[in-house]
């Protein structure tokens, strides 16, 4: 699982991909959170984040930056942005921030995106997909620009990813081919 498809430098994400994909030992966390944002356009909030259609988005209505807030426990954050589409309208610097609850919100992640198209893949730790996952019941997105000045923005799809659980209860190894966990047990 890459950040980018087309390049990177410190901070920056380049690109994007046009289809998403994810690691088999990652599940979608987001239909277990609460989720809300700063400001929204009628029509044009929440549920458009996560409806699965790539032709719906979220846009802010107001000042930057604009904040969409989860609130859960596991995560990885996959956005869906398009430069193309969007133009003036697509973030370009965004803040991953995390905590127990508004009270202690940190900046984990800062990054800048390039004239992104398509899923964008933020690790919010270390390069390798086992270290991605923080330990928080609160993420939030901060939108703290977006492309050729732009006021709002449009984020078109939010996807949250964490560990799958494990397949079988009270058992120290987490097995993840049917093999292993076909001979997995002692008798």
């Amino acid at each position: 699982m890459a950040e980018s498809s087309e390049g990177e430098e410190e901070g920056k994400l380049v690109g994007g991909d046009q289809q998403l994909v994810v690691d088999d030992d990652l599940c979608e966390m987001a239909k277990k959170a609460a989720w809300s944002v700063s400001s929204c356009k009628p029509g044009n909030g929440v549920l458009s984040l996560r409806d699965d259609n790539l032709d719906t988005y979220w846009q802010s209505d107001g000042a930057q930056p604009h904040l969409v807030n989860i609130q859960f426990q596991k995560k990885l954050v996959v956005l869906y942005v398009d430069f193309k589409l969007d133009e003036s309208y697509t973030p370009s610097k965004i803040s991953i921030r995390a905590g127990d609850g508004f009270h202690n919100l940190k900046e984990i992640k800062a990054i800048e995106l390039v004239k992104p198209a398509g899923w964008v893949y933020i690790s919010l730790s270390g390069n390798d997909p086992r270290e991605t996952f923080v330990n928080t019941f609160m993420l939030q997105i901060a939108i703290l620009s977006n492309h050729l000045n732009g006021r709002d923005t449009h984020v078109r799809q939010i996807k949250v990813y964490g560990p799958r659980p494990n397949p079988i209860p009270h058992q120290a190894f987490q097995f993840t081919s049917r093999e292993f966990i076909t001979y997995s047990t002692v008798r």
